[in-house]
């Protein structure tokens, strides 16, 4: 991975430090990670890890957001999950990389090498117990997306993704009824992503502007101006 190795940000200032893989950690226990991690950044765009290729670190993402996708034989590829920020890249234990991850803005990642992030699970229960959460929230989010890939109308998938958007943006500290989010997906990305045509995204798009849920600035800039009738449109039995 050739990148530009960014200054790094002590740990108590990092804008993802409640929420990241070592959001538990304390004292002695963010002293050592100091001492293994490099933040590196990629423009949007880039390949940040090929399939397959040899895995020498794990990361979490600071900031931007990235994709994870898969290349069939014949060419046909799947974005088959997004990467938000304090989403974490990497399996210890594994070296080789399963998916493709490209920055899909641009991105800033919390690097540790591998071999020394895997000796600290052994010795810092906080580290591990935080990892088994987040492996599980993945999960979980991956269930989601066999139900909205399976069963969900088109209209339904559109109201789900930026109903996640909203969601992660409030965990960033934004509130999405009053602040402007923006899209991290080009429309033909999202169609990509949830396996309908660029046609279908842009006129769902649409009538939800029509309907005054949503209300666009350009074509990644937006307001939700109805949350409720967003989240009811969604599908979804409750608010997460």
């Amino acid at each position: 991975m050739n990148a530009p190795v960014l200054s790094n940000i002590k740990c108590g200032e990092c804008p993802i430090r409640h929420r990241a893989v070592c959001s538990r950690c304390e004292g002695a226990e963010l002293d050592i990670l100091e001492k293994i991690k490099v933040y590196r950044s990629f423009k949007a765009g880039e390949q940040i890890l090929w399939r397959g290729e040899s895995m020498d670190f794990v990361a979490s993402v600071v900031s931007g957001v990235a994709t994870l996708g898969k290349t069939l034989e014949d060419g046909r590829t799947q974005m088959v999950g997004l990467l938000l920020p304090s989403d974490f890249i990497g399996r210890p234990g594994r070296d080789r990389v399963e998916f493709d991850v490209i920055a899909a803005s641009d991105v800033t990642l919390c690097c540790f090498d591998r071999k020394p992030f895997e000796n600290l699970l052994l010795v810092t229960p906080h580290l591990s117990e935080r990892l088994v959460e987040i492996a599980l929230d993945e999960l979980d989010a991956a269930r989601d997306w066999m139900l909205l890939l399976g069963r969900k109308t088109a209209r339904e998938k559109i109201a789900t993704f930026i109903d996640m958007l909203i969601r992660r943006s409030s965990l960033e500290g934004s509130t999405a009824q009053n602040d402007a989010l923006t899209l991290p997906l080009s429309r033909e990305e999202i169609a990509n992503y949830l396996g309908l045509t660029l046609e279908t995204v842009s006129r769902q798009l649409s009538a939800l502007k029509s309907q005054g849920i949503l209300q666009f600035k350009d074509r990644r800039s937006f307001e939700v101006l109805n949350p409720k009738a967003l989240h009811d449109i969604s599908g979804d039995d409750a608010p997460r």
